[in-house]
């Protein structure tokens, strides 16, 4: 079937099948590039630019004794070879063409952006749509920050919506009032991220204030108590896991209406690999998650919210 053209695109990198933690039932996740935070703990990376990043995985590089393709190809002169016989990216120099993706035999790199229409979307995700008749699941945007691409991610609801599909959006809260304000009438649910109420910590954890996230939130529950509102919280040892900065983030919910529920996400290294893959260095290497006495704590005081 061809997209129709009128389409708005949109910038994706993944689409995740069989989630059970996004939403009830089994849902499709669908990650959207690009996201104003820069959150030093953050598991997807390749969500945080917004335009297309190449990828290299250098454990399926053959070594430049086998094949050498990718420098040949480069028109920046950005791959050549380490001292171990691997290709090695110049990352201030490659300008993310492509051109190593298209003659790489072990597909040892990848574009991590790819632009699609909202006909795309659907069809991928409407491939179960019998799991989520017989669980009660659907559709999760999730990214990145996936209102950092309001119109695209309207007319994706929009669509959902028309095909009866339950749908459910993962947010940090950073974007304009008037996009959320939007978007919020066509899901189900809203997973909402406040790592921290003290704006100086969240300002050099994240990169960003966290002023707007918060009046944000206060505007949702005024402007929409209706919607099912579930606000997560990353616990990062050192950044926000004392029982005073906890306490702190329920208070505030409590003040702004309340939520449907407060769940406490301990913090995991699981995304450190794909900060090399773009020649990103992780900022939390010597940070382990927090032990399992630690969260349980916490979580009795994150159970003080009101609903």
């Amino acid at each position: 079937m061809t997209d129709r053209q009128d389409q708005p695109r949109g910038r994706i990198f993944d689409i995740q099948k069989f989630s059970l933690h996004d939403g009830t039932g089994i849902r499709t996740l669908v990650f959207l590039k690009g996201c104003p935070l820069a959150c030093a703990w953050c598991s997807n990376p390749e969500g945080q630019a917004c335009s297309a990043e190449l990828v290299y995985s250098r454990d399926r590089c053959l070594g430049t004794s086998e094949c050498d393709r990718c420098i040949e190809a480069c028109p920046a002169g950005a791959v050549g070879a380490d001292a171990d016989g691997k290709v090695k990216i110049d990352w201030q120099l490659c300008d993310n063409c492509g051109a190593c993706v298209c003659v790489c035999p072990p597909k040892a790199f990848e574009v991590s952006g790819e632009l699609v229409s909202v006909d795309h979307v659907m069809r991928v995700v409407e491939e179960d749509s019998g799991f989520y008749v017989r669980s009660g699941g659907g559709l999760t945007l999730s990214g990145g920050e996936p209102l950092s691409q309001g119109e695209f991610v309207r007319n994706l609801l929009v669509t959902a919506r028309r095909r009866g599909l339950d749908a459910a959006i993962e947010t940090s809260g950073l974007c304009r009032w008037e996009t959320l304000a939007e978007i919020a009438p066509l899901v189900d649910q809203i997973f909402y991220d406040i790592k921290c109420i003290n704006p100086e910590k969240h300002q050099r954890t994240t990169g960003v204030p966290n002023a707007s996230i918060l009046e944000n939130f206060r505007r949702l529950r005024r402007s929409f108590p209706g919607i099912p509102v579930i606000v997560r919280t990353p616990v990062v040892p050192g950044v926000n896991d004392t029982e005073e900065d906890i306490r702190a983030i329920v208070e505030f919910i409590n003040a702004a209406g309340g939520a449907a529920s407060y769940e406490l996400l301990p913090y995991h290294r699981f995304g450190e690999a794909k900060y090399g893959k773009l020649g990103k260095i992780y900022p939390l290497k010597d940070i382990d998650p927090p032990s399992e006495e630690r969260i349980i704590a916490l979580r009795r005081i994150a159970a003080r919210v009101s609903s």
